[in-house]
């Protein structure tokens, strides 16, 4: 089983979170695939029990070619259908967009027909970890706790199917 952290990353931020997210996952016994929007493949969407994407603010929204991939794979909707799916997001400022950035992942995840999750509790318990800038402790200890969340809610949904 895997999950995929799919991001875009310009100066290298967002990468770096979903390299922390990763480790989260990993820590569940659960395959990480970390590709970037240039990287990604239909089949790592296929393969994934769930999907963790991210991306740098942008005008309050998701990068454009985070946006690209999700268009160019709307085809694969209905084998997407009951996978897990959360998001992350970097911003240059505390008060720069990040929530409403993952809001708009989420909105495609839903389309998607796929199981939406936040962070948990003791992480923000909010809609998706997000840091400025790179991510200090806080964040990679957050980030870490989502990739957990996620590979354990894949495992289980799994487990009863």
């Amino acid at each position: 089983m895997q999950v995929l952290i799919l991001y875009y990353s310009k100066g290298g931020n967002t990468g770096k979170l979903a390299n922390e997210i990763a480790k989260g996952v990993e820590s569940a016994g659960v395959k990480a695939v970390v590709r970037s929007t240039r990287e990604v493949s239909k089949d790592d969407f296929l393969e994934s029990a769930g999907i963790i994407a991210g991306s740098p603010v942008y005008f309050g929204v998701m990068a454009a070619d985070l946006k690209r991939v999700f268009d160019e794979y709307v085809g694969l909707r209905l084998k997407m259908e009951n996978k897990v799916g959360a998001a992350f997001a970097t911003g240059g400022h505390h008060t720069g967009g990040k929530e409403t950035t993952i809001v708009s992942i989420l909105q495609v995840m839903l389309i998607y027909g796929m199981i939406i999750v936040g962070d948990p509790i003791s992480a923000s318990g909010h809609y998706g970890v997000a840091c400025v800038g790179a991510p200090d402790d806080k964040a990679a200890s957050d980030a870490f706790k989502l990739g957990a969340r996620v590979a354990e809610l894949c495992r289980k949904l799994l487990r009863v199917s």
